[in-house]
């Protein structure tokens, strides 16, 4: 009867919990798109479709990148929807990633060239229009109206009818762009001469030439842009050329294997020289196969050199210009280029996951994600295009029927100046016009209106500059995710290092050590042989119960003194105060430590180093690494140890031959029930102290040092010189984190010591609740909840992966002035997108009121369609350009 109620709770369990699975993300390449207005329609009709979560269209790139639930959205069923909605689309597989791009690359090559014919076309044209206003009546075929009719006409059907067309498709599609302004505009002006040629008693003016010089200008203006745009993603496009197409495929065990054999012919297939050799495509190497490089070749994947020794340029991945030495056991990045030597390697990284695919997948999504600061370009471009087209409706309403009568003057033209016709003219004015119709000024300014808005500019203005600052960013080892990072730098006031790996170099050397004699079951006595002087001289005081004074000087070796004293026990846990006589110092108490680092022929404990050795086998942290290292260097075998357990920011324990012990820090120490003196806490100041101890006996403690990175103090008086202010968080004791922030010119205020993991992102946290806007840079896995936590998180590409995902920028140099660069690269680009949206706002907001009219009462003047076509077309030109510029700017100032 029991069994049933007994198994409901059992089985609940198993049943409820569901593991949420994480968001599926889906690439496009989009095509189609001419404006910011074209953008905002794919991203409608992307979250239309069911399963999208969100999606984000990036102009400038011609990529959207969508956020799906898992397994619900079908990519070419999606890229079908888009096409046939008038976007060209196709899915990225990203498994062959290099043909898929360099299809896109193509694509935007034939359009290039496209549109360079057509711009051909189009100058000839206004050419011939242009000098038939200024030869007049010495070339009269050149003057002749229906010439110039003829040239309006091969101008809407040749370089103007795909605008024409792709704009009258868009409005019929309800998604009017830029072309449907164009078209609109170049239309009616077409229309309108056509009328007043074939009926000549309206007294309308015919202007055939608005039309060709407008869709000569927006021709232009297009096709510099596009050239602009495929130079602003020329670093992307070199990132991915990057990785190889080949793979040379060995069998490493086989004896005839011959690393002389760079004499073979690059670009020949090796298997002819040799049939041990098999060449084959890079992304088909699977982890653990080896792979011969010749000099010249480039790293097919990641992996470690097995034989040979060879230099490798780096300096794609990592912005570094000198080559760096590679030889066994060292790691090699696919992309790399091999100069000297050949070697053989094995692949530990293949396909998605090498490192310059890592780059590339990072530069791609930071060019896909938006500032905030864009929303309200984006939010305006949805209607811009609606709006422009109300507006220019309002301007001819306004004129026809009230504006020529509250200032009759204007259809006079009195001092009126065409701007269009003056230009074209080289500058010299033309007749003045009388408009003999308020018909055709309404019409005139009506259409100014349409083809002087630009929704190119708003699009363009965050994209191309982000797009330009990752680029940059890309050639110099920064990797920055989006241009909501970028938005975030520039708003940063606290710069706040981990210590331990990224202000100092995480190699830390065993300098000191004191095995404490207490009962336990381990006998740590040994002979310690001192071959050369040292001193290790301890204090122990405050201590109730039986004291005793111990001092011992040691004379006689190559006639220099040393101090060497010990504490010795055998009072059942009583303290001992332990005093040494130093050298021309009788009586002054030392810190309890011996210093053995840089000492031929010197000796620690070998059973307490054995016994600390075989715990922080256990663990992936510097401090087990040089305890590791420091065991290898003597000689020491390791101990028997299982059943690892690893707390983080506190220590290590093991079972050590059937004992458990415990590593690590003071406080791990008191958690375990071990009593730390005072005195022995304050023993290795400046210093990292690991505990060691078993059974609730303390065995001894070890003192290791770390080293600043060389250029930890430069880049930190960089950053306070750029108004930030810099901290330091670390989970190391007070007195080592001091002696670092000694070092640095770092005030006590600005030192956060003895902060477990979990508590650094609740340092963060503090620091944000109080206004502030925080960057981290880190590299351990200690770091990543402060990553997550901080507005801007900085991992150094040395460090784990948990840190380098967590991260908003990631440092392939892993140079701390590097942080210094990422954050004015950061600065630079979003001044830059500023610019941009504020000169695109800027001009339709001042150009619009200028093409309705606004200055035709007051002085006559008028901006003619082809005017404002130009005006049109080389905004969004000065928008990209201004985006390059960043470039040269940037350059500037890091040289300076």
């Amino acid at each position: 009867m029991q069994f049933v109620p007994k198994t409901i709770p059992e089985i609940q369990p198993e049943i409820i919990p569901v593991k949420e699975s994480p968001p599926e993300l889906v690439t496009f390449d989009v095509g189609g798109m001419k404006c910011a207005g074209c953008a905002k329609a794919v991203e409608r009709q992307l979250m239309q479709y069911s399963g999208v979560i969100s999606a984000c269209v990036n102009l400038a790139v011609e990529v959207a990148t969508v956020e799906c639930q898992p397994g619900t959205v079908d990519a070419e069923a999606l890229a079908k929807k888009l096409t046939d909605n008038g976007f060209p689309s196709q899915s990225r597989s990203g498994e062959n990633q290099q043909e898929a791009e360099a299809t896109t690359i193509e694509r935007r090559r034939q359009e290039i060239r496209q549109q360079i014919k057509q711009l051909t076309i189009a100058l000839i044209l206004i050419i011939l229009s242009g000098l038939g206003h200024v030869l007049g009546t010495k070339a009269p075929i050149l003057s002749n109206i229906w010439f110039h009719w003829g040239l309006a006409t091969l101008a809407l059907l040749l370089p103007g009818r795909p605008i024409i067309v792709d704009g009258c498709r868009s409005l019929w599609r309800n998604a009017p762009n830029m072309n449907t302004l164009v078209a609109l505009g170049a239309v009616t002006a077409y229309t309108a001469s056509n009328a007043a040629l074939l009926f000549p008693r309206m007294g309308w003016e015919c202007f055939f030439d608005e039309p060709v010089m407008l869709l000569g200008f927006i021709l232009l203006g297009k096709t510099l842009e596009q050239q602009a745009r495929r130079r602003a993603a020329s670093a992307l496009q070199a990132l991915i050329a990057l990785q190889p197409a080949k793979a040379r495929l060995v069998d490493f065990k086989l004896p005839s294997l011959d690393l002389r054999s760079e004499e073979l012919p690059l670009d020949s297939t090796s298997a002819v020289y040799d049939p041990q050799y098999i060449e084959i495509p890079a992304d088909r190497v699977r982890v653990g196969e080896w792979l011969q490089v010749l000099p010249g070749e480039k790293i097919p994947v990641d992996g470690e050199v097995s034989e040979g020794k060879t230099t490798v340029d780096e300096s794609m991945l990592t912005g570094e210009s000198m080559p760096v030495l590679k030889q066994p056991g060292d790691t090699v990045a696919a992309g790399t280029i091999n100069k000297s030597g050949a070697i053989v390697m094995r692949a530990t990284r293949t396909g998605q996951e090498t490192t310059v695919a890592q780059m590339v997948a990072l530069v791609q999504a930071a060019q896909t994600r938006k500032a905030p600061i864009q929303n309200l370009a984006d939010t305006v471009a949805g209607y811009f295009v609606y709006g422009v087209m109300g507006i220019s409706l309002l301007t001819f309403l306004f004129w026809y029927f009230a504006g020529t009568h509250i200032w009759p003057s204007v259809l006079l033209g009195h001092a009126a100046m065409n701007m269009g016709h003056v230009a074209m003219n080289m500058g010299n004015q033309l007749p003045i016009i009388h408009y003999q119709s308020p018909l055709l000024l309404s019409l005139k300014l009506a259409i100014a209106v349409l083809v002087i808005a630009c929704p190119c500019a708003l699009g363009l203005a965050t994209p191309t500059a982000i797009l330009v600052g990752s680029g940059i960013g890309a050639e110099r080892g920064l990797l920055i995710r989006g241009g909501d990072v970028l938005e975030r730098v520039h708003q940063l006031d606290t710069v706040v290092f981990d210590k331990t790996g990224t202000l100092t170099t995480g190699n830390l050397t065993l300098t000191d050590y004191l095995p404490i004699f207490q009962n336990s079951e381990w006998d740590l006595n040994s002979d310690i042989n001192v071959g050369n002087r040292q001193d290790a001289s301890s204090t122990i005081d405050g201590v109730s119960g039986d004291k005793e004074d111990i001092c011992s000087t040691i004379d006689g070796f190559s006639g220099e003194k040393q101090n060497v004293s010990s504490i010795i026990d055998g009072f059942s846990g009583n303290r001992q105060d332990v005093c040494s006589t130093i050298d021309g110092v009788s009586g002054d108490k030392q810190d309890v430590c011996s210093t053995i680092n840089g000492v031929s022929g010197s000796a620690v404990d070998s059973k307490l180093l054995q016994i600390a050795a075989a715990v922080e086998r256990g663990a992936c942290h510097p401090i087990a690494a040089a305890i590791l290292l420091e065991a290898q260097q003597q000689g020491l075998p390791l101990l028997a140890a299982e059943d690892f357990c690893t707390e983080p920011g506190l220590g290590v324990s093991a079972l050590v031959e059937g004992r458990r012990v415990f590593a690590g820090n003071a406080q791990w120490m008191k958690e375990q029930g071990v009593a730390v003196a005072t005195e022995l806490s304050g023993s290795c100041k400046g210093k990292t102290a690991v505990y060691v101890a078993s059974g609730g006996v303390l065995l001894g403690v070890i003192g290791l040092k770390d080293t600043l990175r060389p250029d930890a103090k430069a880049a930190v008086e960089r950053l306070r010189g750029m108004g930030l202010r810099v901290m330091m968080l670390t989970g190391d004791t007070a007195s080592a984190a001091a002696a670092t922030a000694q070092q640095l010119d770092l005030t006590a205020a600005d030192v956060l010591a003895g902060v477990r993991p979990e508590g650094k992102a609740r340092a963060i946290a503090t620091l944000q609740a109080q206004g502030c806007k925080v960057a981290v840079v880190g590299d351990g896995i200690n770091d990543a909840p402060a990553l997550a936590q901080a507005d801007v998180g900085i991992g150094l590409h040395c460090g784990t992966d948990v840190a380098v995902e967590t991260a908003q920028i990631v440092l392939m140099r892993n140079a701390l002035m590097d942080v210094v660069e990422s954050i004015e690269l950061g600065r630079a680009t979003f001044n830059k997108i500023r610019q941009n949206l504020f000169w695109a706002f800027g001009y339709n907001t001042l150009g619009i009121p200028v093409a309705a009219g606004l200055l035709l009462p007051a002085t006559g003047i008028i901006l003619s369609p082809a005017a404002a076509g130009a005006f049109m077309a080389f905004s969004s030109v000065s928008v990209v350009t201004n985006s390059l510029f960043l470039r040269r700017g940037f350059r500037a100032s890091i040289d300076g």
